[in-house]
């Protein structure tokens, strides 16, 4: 009987609590910080037009950059060559960290949300773009507490203090 009540309450204590995605880094050849995060995103800093046909065999569908075409080794058309010759789709999202736009995080957040294109993979140079732009995404549109947002951005590659304060302040002006 015992044992039925602690299943029982492990059970219960289990469903209680909120499911964390975790995020799951790997070395893949050509891409800075790449992380997994769940089946339908992936994460980065830089990435070698090479690796493209490998993000195709991961099974993304999408690549959204988040770098600047002036950042040194963007490479951004060559990027854009790559990802289409291996089949995937290319969105150049170009976010400064310095003087961050709510425009672009808007055009991420609906990028992001559109089922084509999924699944997805994000990447900037470093991935601190990309776990501040991931944070905002989990704190509005899966209405996660920022708290655990924002530890789900650092541990995709968030290390921004100014990114961090805009990130905070772009989601408290549009809960």
């Amino acid at each position: 009987m015992t044992i039925r009540v602690a299943l029982a309450a492990l059970v219960a204590a289990l469903l209680a609590m909120p499911a964390l995605a975790q995020v799951q880094k790997k070395e893949v050849p050509g891409i800075r910080n790449y992380s997994r995060v769940d089946a339908t995103v992936g994460c980065g800093g830089a990435v070698d037009p090479v690796a493209m046909a490998t993000l195709k065999k991961e099974g993304f569908v999408s690549v959204i950059n988040l770098r600047l075409p002036t950042e040194e080794g963007a490479n951004v058309e060559a990027g854009r060559a790559a990802a289409q010759a291996a089949g995937l789709k290319y969105i150049h999202l170009p976010f400064n960290a310095a003087q961050p736009d709510s425009k672009v995080v808007d055009s991420f957040l609906a990028a992001v949300a559109d089922k084509s294109n999924q699944p997805v993979f994000i990447h900037c140079g470093s991935a601190s773009r990309v776990g501040g732009m991931w944070t905002i995404k989990r704190a509005l549109q899966d209405k996660w507490p920022l708290d655990r947002a924002l530890a789900e951005g650092k541990a995709i590659g968030l290390n921004n203090p100014g990114l961090e304060t805009f990130v905070t302040g772009y989601i408290k002006s549009h809960q």
